[in-house]
């Protein structure tokens, strides 16, 4: 019995229909296994980026709060407990690290520890991995310790390029130049650097008073005029 086209097209469908699903039976053996384990592993591999975020964000929280505990300590004028603090240098927060070794070398100069201190202050301007601003502080504060023993010249050697304005600590370094400055007896660059730190808004306001008091010792002027004075 002969078959019609209809007939012949719906035999042509099956038959398809029955490759198909073969091949799909064969590619499945063959792979399947395979398929499996890359979705396994992509779903554990997922769920491990979740957990390493939840515990990075645990670990985090719980460093700023010992550092919190720690900084709040030390602006206390007490000293922090040596085991914590020694903890916090070795944290893998490059922020966190900075500043619990900024506070081990203040309390042990506040202890009296100008040696032990002006090492760690030393350790950490020379330490590369360290934000700048940090190595540039701990280089400002071991100058300070250091700064009746050495000669102005070396002093303006080391601080000149933060004593400029803008620079985050031009304050605290331009007071050391300007004064180290006055011991060469070169008030025509003293004068004008207080008068700059008199005027700096970002300096603070302590360095500020001591400047502008200084810039008028020199005869040089350090009052701000406001907007628009003298002006028609």
């Amino acid at each position: 019995m002969a078959l019609t086209p209809q007939n012949s097209e719906a035999f042509m469908r099956e038959v398809d229909e029955a490759v198909r699903q073969d091949q799909l039976l064969t590619f499945w053996q063959r792979f399947g296994r395979w398929i499996v384990a890359l979705v396994v592993g992509g779903l554990l591999l997922f769920g491990a980026f979740l957990y390493w975020q939840h515990y990075t964000k645990t670990q985090s929280q719980a460093v700023s709060e010992e550092m919190d505990k720690v900084i709040s300590t030390a602006v206390g004028g007490g000293t922090p407990d040596a085991k914590e603090l020694d903890k916090l240098t070795q944290a893998s927060q490059p922020g966190f690290r900075a500043s619990a070794l900024l506070v081990k070398a203040g309390t042990a100069a506040r202890k009296g520890d100008s040696k032990a201190a002006i090492a760690a202050y030393k350790a950490m301007a020379d330490d590369a991995s360290l934000d700048q601003p940090y190595r540039d502080l701990a280089l400002i504060r071991q100058t300070t310790l250091e700064y009746e023993s050495l000669q102005p010249q070396q002093v303006v050697d080391r601080l000149k390029p933060l004593a400029v304005e803008g620079a985050p600590w031009f304050g605290s370094a331009g007071e050391l130049v300007a004064i180290a400055y006055m011991k060469m007896r070169k008030p025509d660059l003293a004068g004008p650097l207080f008068a700059a730190m008199a005027k700096d808004k970002n300096v603070p306001q302590s360095i500020r008073s001591r400047a502008r008091q200084m810039a008028g010792l020199l005869g040089v002027d350090a009052v701000e005029t406001p907007n628009g004075a003298g002006q028609e």
